[in-house]
C-alpha cells in the first residue's frame, strides 16, 4: 500500500511506484519524489554496517574525480574566503579537504561519524551533499535543516543519481541499495526550489547546484 504521506511534501495523493521483493518504492503525484516508507527502512544500526564497508578516501584518486563534477563548478561560485558546511560527510571527509585547499573553511557534520551539533547552529555561505539526499529518512526535516543553515544568497550544492522514468526504476541498480530510501528526479529538485525560493543549476546527469535567493520574497 502507498504510504499515507509524502515526507518531502506532505501531499496524500501517493501511488505505487515500483514493488520487488525486498521493498516498495511510492511516487508522491505532486513533488514525484519515489520513496520507500519507514516500515521498510533499515535501523540504524544496520545503515551504519553498511556505511562502515565504504573505502572513499581523499588518496583515491577515483574519488576525487568524483566529487570533483560537483566541487568544481560549484568553487567557481564562491567569493573568497567562504565558510561552508560539508553535511553528511561519512568517515572519510574528502569533500571538505578539496575546499580547504581552495581557501574556504569547512566544517562537517554527520549522525554516524561526525556529530557535532554545535554545527548546525549556525549559518552558511555553501553547503554540500554528496551521496547523502538518498538517504534522508525525512526529507522535509532534513531539507528544513539545509536551508536554515544557509544564508540568503548561499549555496546549496548535491549530488544523487536521478529518477528518469519507472522502466529505467525498475532496472536501477541504485535502487538496490538497502540505505537508498528517497529518489529524486529533475522536477522533484525544481519543485524544491521553487519550495526552498532557489535558482537551480544541473551540472552533468548527477550533480545539482542550488543558490537561495537573497531576497526570500523574489522568486
Amino acid at each position: 500500500m502507498p504510504a499515507p504521506s509524502c515526507p518531502l511534501c506532505n501531499s496524500p495523493d501517493t501511488h505505487l511506484y515500483h514493488s520487488d521483493a525486498k521493498r516498495d518504492y511510492t511516487q508522491c503525484r505532486q513533488c514525484l519524489l519515489v520513496y520507500v516508507a519507514c516500515s521498510q527502512h533499515l535501523s540504524p544500526s544496520q545503515e551504519k554496517a553498511i556505511y562502515d564497508l565504504h573505502q572513499n578516501t581523499i588518496d583515491d584518486p577515483g574519488y576525487i574525480e568524483f566529487l570533483s563534477r560537483l566541487a568544481k563548478p560549484l568553487l567557481r561560485k564562491l567569493p573568497n574566503n567562504s565558510v561552508g558546511l560539508d553535511y553528511g560527510c561519512g568517515p572519510g571527509p574528502a569533500l571538505a579537504e578539496l575546499f580547504k585547499a581552495r581557501g574556504h573553511r569547512i566544517n562537517v557534520y554527520d549522525p554516524f561519524y561526525a556529530d557535532f551539533p554545535e554545527h548546525l547552529q549556525r549559518t552558511y555561505d555553501f553547503i554540500v551533499c554528496t551521496e547523502v539526499v538518498e538517504h534522508f529518512r525525512t526529507p522535509k526535516r532534513e531539507f528544513d535543516t539545509l536551508f536554515r543553515l544557509l544564508k540568503p544568497g548561499g549555496w546549496l550544492g548535491i549530488m544523487t543519481k536521478l529518477v528518469i522514468d519507472a522502466e529505467a526504476f525498475a532496472k536501477w541498480h541504485y535502487k538496490n541499495d538497502q540505505t537508498h530510501i528517497a529518489f529524486f528526479s529533475r522536477p522533484t529538485f525544481h519543485w524544491l526550489a521553487a519550495h526552498y525560493h532557489c535558482q537551480i543549476e544541473f551540472i552533468g546527469n548527477d550533480a545539482i547546484i542550488l543558490q537561495r535567493n537573497p531576497d526570500p520574497y523574489n522568486n
